[in-house]
C-alpha cells in the first residue's frame, strides 16, 4: 500500500529513477510482442515462453508502479542550499573511527545509497544515529558486526 509520506532524495538520484521508469515504459511493447509470439505457438498452459513473458510483464509493471509511486513522493534536496550546524539529510560528515580512522559520508536517500561510494541511506543504523548531532559528537552505532563508535569531526553541505 503506499504512502502519502514524502521521500527525500537528491537530484541525482530523482533522476536515476526517472530514467528507470523511462527504460521500463519504453520495455511495455516488446513484453507484449513477446506475449503474442508465445501465444500463437498454441497451447499455453505448457509454453514456457509465454509464461515467462507474462512474468516479466508482471514484474516490469510492479516495478513502473513502484516508481511512480515513489517520484510522485519525491522531496528533492539540494545539499548546496542547507547550512547549519547540525547533521541532515544531504550533508557530508566526516567521522572519526574508534580505530582513528576517518571516514566520510553523505546521508542520501535509500534508492542512493552505495556505501562504497560514501553514501549511507539517511534510515540507516548509522544514518539515523547521525541525524540532529553536531561536530565533536560521539556516536554509538549497533550494527550487524557489533557495536561501532564515532566522533563528528566535520559536518558539509557540498
Amino acid at each position: 500500500m503506499a504512502s502519502a509520506e514524502k521521500v527525500p532524495m537528491l537530484e541525482e538520484g530523482h533522476r536515476k529513477l526517472s530514467d528507470e521508469l523511462k527504460r521500463l515504459k519504453a520495455e511495455r511493447p516488446e513484453i507484449v510482442e513477446a506475449i503474442e509470439v508465445a501465444r500463437a505457438h498454441g497451447d499455453l498452459s505448457e509454453n514456457a515462453e509465454y509464461h515467462a513473458a507474462k512474468e516479466r510483464q508482471g514484474q516490469v509493471e510492479a516495478t513502473i508502479a513502484d516508481l511512480e509511486d515513489k517520484l510522485s513522493r519525491a522531496m528533492v534536496i539540494d545539499p548546496k542550499t542547507l547550512s547549519g550546524d547540525k547533521v541532515v539529510f544531504g550533508a557530508t560528515v566526516t567521522l572519526l573511527d574508534e580505530d582513528e580512522k576517518k571516514v566520510k559520508y553523505q546521508l542520501v536517500g535509500l534508492a542512493e545509497a552505495d556505501a562504497n561510494q560514501g553514501r549511507i541511506s539517511y534510515n540507516s543504523p548509522l544514518g539515523r544515529a547521525l541525524i540532529g548531532r553536531q561536530v565533536g559528537e560521539d556516536v554509538e552505532v549497533t550494527t550487524p558486526s557489533g557495536d561501532r563508535y564515532y566522533q563528528i569531526k566535520k559536518i558539509e553541505f557540498v
